[in-house]
């Protein structure tokens, strides 16, 4: 993958949290424990997260704010029946450019995920495969499976990501939308149902 193969970047979230976001940032794992907010993670993958380290940085992976290269994953897709009370935030690649920033290959809790800086990392990322509206491989486990990971590929941003990198917002739907607008009147909201897989059954 290129530089300029990137429009944008994702960050899933409740759209309940979108207010205190749009004050504090997007924040790492450690620092949004000490703010009230909902979750969509899944526990047993947070317990990996946790002490996982990101190879020479000394830092753990819930010492950074992570976003995806593409919204439209495994983990949206998991979501997909409460997708009226999320949204995703559509986040600069000029964060890219910030100090301390890594790129991982796929998802960061799997064993074999690669951690590189932004120089070197998004050219481990095929992006015909990270972008892949579909991952399931019939009769392939195991490419189903190392596909599905790849699609969680990830940036992770030490502590925290500043407000003014977000630029906008996809929802599923015009109930979401009136939700999200809201609370923020004056972020940009696109109503995009395939991303948040409405129009397909897998």
């Amino acid at each position: 993958m290129r530089r300029e193969d990137l429009d944008e970047l994702h960050y899933i979230t409740p759209i309940v949290n979108v207010a205190s976001i749009l004050s504090r940032g997007i924040l790492s794992h450690r620092f949004a424990d000490k703010v009230p907010h909902e979750s969509v993670a899944m526990q047993e993958v947070q317990d990996r997260r946790m002490n996982k380290v990101v190879p020479g940085t000394g830092k753990r992976l819930h010492d950074y704010a992570n976003i995806y290269f593409c919204a439209r994953n495994p983990m949206l897709y998991k979501r997909k029946d409460t997708h009226t009370e999320l949204c995703v935030l559509r986040i600069s690649t000029a964060v890219l450019d910030l100090d301390g920033v890594i790129v991982t290959d796929r998802n960061a809790a799997a064993t074999i995920a690669s951690f590189r800086p932004v120089a070197t990392g998004l050219a481990l990322l095929d992006r015909d495969l990270v972008f892949a509206d579909d991952w399931r491989h019939l009769g392939d486990e195991l490419e189903y499976l190392k596909h599905r990971s790849i699609k969680c590929a990830e940036v992770l941003v030490p502590n925290r990501i500043p407000p003014a990198y977000i630029i906008g917002a996809y929802v599923s739907c015009m109930q979401s939308r009136v939700k999200l607008a809201r609370i923020t009147p004056n972020l940009q909201i696109t109503i995009d149902p395939h991303l948040f897989f409405l129009e397909v059954r897998q």
